[in-house]
């Protein structure tokens, strides 16, 4: 099968900074590979470059059969299609406060796919009750938990029948106690087959649910693999010092770096 990702000597900078420094990435169809790596590493950059939030400097990016950068020509695609089959779940929920949680699920289907009212507002529907909160849908944002909204921008980004989810973080802006709910959606959407690409500081999770791991530092992907190896057995000294530290019960993140990422 074709690859849903397909990244080769991706590259990107900000002026004389190089954030990425050359990555190939192929990822497959109904697999779930899961970025690690210290803050600044380039993690939310790449993943941003995968719908054009971020354009590469240079390199090729393929989506889902379609080139979206390219050394060799300007590519000539509609990138609000390849969006449009991309859901994206970011570490703030972005929810419209003006809104009911219902709306926030249907406004997207309705004015890019076009759908009815009453076919958006089903899918929506059976997409909260996806997500356990099929009983919320008439709530505001504002009544709700911060595990209920990143659970609700789930549920939007499902509601447009993506191929491809990324998630950056998505539990970064989260309490403790809620993380649980979050990290159980992504767990189901994986095993019924989501084709994701997740940026992440939850080991447990990428060990458990992921195909693959990548350990980036430094813009470039130091290490990859199989989930339990990559985690439980890493090859490379740079990756056996992030997981000491990450995984060390008694070290002390400096506030306000642990999630900040490139």
């Amino acid at each position: 099968m074709n690859a849903v990702i397909s990244m080769t000597n991706l590259r990107k900078s900000y002026g004389d900074l190089e954030v990425l420094s050359g990555i190939d990435l192929t990822v497959s169809p109904g697999e779930v590979v899961c970025l690690i790596g210290p803050s600044g590493s380039g993690k939310s950059t790449l993943l941003r470059c995968v719908n054009q939030l971020e354009q590469a400097t240079s390199g090729t990016v393929t989506v889902l059969g379609q080139t979206i950068a390219s050394d060799d020509h300007e590519p000539d695609i509609d990138i609000d299609d390849v969006r449009a089959r991309v859901g994206m779940v970011f570490q703030q929920f972005n929810l419209f406060s003006h809104m009911t949680v219902l709306e926030n699920c249907t406004i997207a289907q309705r004015k890019v796919l076009g759908r009815s009212k009453p076919d958006a507002e089903r899918i929506a529907q059976e997409n909260l009750e996806r997500v356990g909160l099929g009983d919320r849908g008439d709530a505001n944002p504002r009544q709700l938990s911060g595990g209920q909204q990143q659970r609700v921008a789930i549920a939007r980004a499902l509601s447009m029948d993506p191929q491809l989810m990324l998630f950056d973080e998505p539990t970064s802006a989260l309490d403790p106690e809620l993380v649980g709910d979050v990290l159980s959606v992504m767990r189901e959407l994986a095993e019924q087959g989501m084709t994701m690409l997740v940026v992440t500081h939850e080991m447990a999770f990428a060990r458990d649910v992921a195909d693959r791991v990548l350990f980036m530092d430094g813009g470039v992907i130091v290490e990859e693999g199989p989930a339990s190896q990559v985690i439980s057995n890493p090859q490379e000294e740079r990756t056996r010092q992030f997981l000491q530290r990450v995984l060390d019960p008694t070290h002390t993140p400096v506030a306000g770096k642990e999630h900040k990422d490139s």
